[in-house]
């Protein structure tokens, strides 16, 4: 069975992917009639909301696991104002750009692993819970400079058996929403052992960290 379900509705066809998703929660606690859980058979009811509550709903998926077509007209989702990466607590690091990862335009959300033990990496899978990764999402304040424009392209580059290569504006954020680096490059741990997340130190070298990425050159 596909991991990706696409249900249409008479104004709007939402789409979710299932490897995506890190189980946040925010569409069945806050629409749960539209996404219905613990039920049998069809959970997804784009009928069951205006096109404009979808979009919200997706628009708060953090992981890009819901995404949506306006069929009525309605815009579609537009890139954030401002491109960032917030640091979940003992969890992953969740973007919000117009993302190219690996050099694939994915949208505006994705939760990336940094736990290193995910089986679907670059994404997240939630392995973090079992692993019992711990990494706190409030990290110390790095000094920086007001970006001279806060949006635009990122590119995200999984470097093999490395860290995630971040290129483009971007500001880091905590988990409780306090900002603590602005840069427009960035390398991020993804082998869970560094003692500077979720910057990469190197440690991935040490430890023998082995994951699938675009080479460099």
């Amino acid at each position: 069975m596909s991991a990706i379900e696409i249900v249409e509705g008479r104004k709007v066809r939402i789409r979710f992917d299932a490897k995506k998703c890190i189980h946040s929660r925010n569409c069945v606690l806050s629409h749960p009639e539209v996404f219905v859980p613990n039920v049998q058979g069809e959970w997804i009811h784009p009928d069951a909301a205006t096109p404009e509550t979808v979009a919200e709903i997706a628009h708060q998926c953090p992981s890009g696991a819901i995404a949506y077509e306006r069929l009525d007209g309605g815009p579609a989702e537009q890139a954030p104002k401002v491109n960032l990466v917030r640091i979940r607590e003992n969890g992953p690091l969740a973007f919000r750009g117009a993302l190219e990862i690996a050099g694939e335009a994915i949208g505006f959300r994705a939760t990336l692993c940094r736990c290193g033990a995910s089986r679907n990496k670059p994404y997240c899978d939630t392995s973090h819970s079992a692993a019992g990764f711990a990494a706190s999402g409030e990290v110390a304040v790095k000094e920086s400079a007001a970006l001279a424009r806060r949006d635009g392209p990122l590119a995200i580059r999984p470097s093999a058996n490395g860290p995630l290569l971040v290129s483009g504006a971007i500001e880091v954020v905590t988990g409780t929403g306090k900002t603590v680096n602005r840069t427009t490059q960035a390398a991020f741990c993804r082998c869970g052992h560094s003692a500077n997340k979720p910057y990469c130190d190197g440690s991935h070298a040490r430890v023998g960290f082995r994951a699938p990425g675009v080479q460099s050159g």
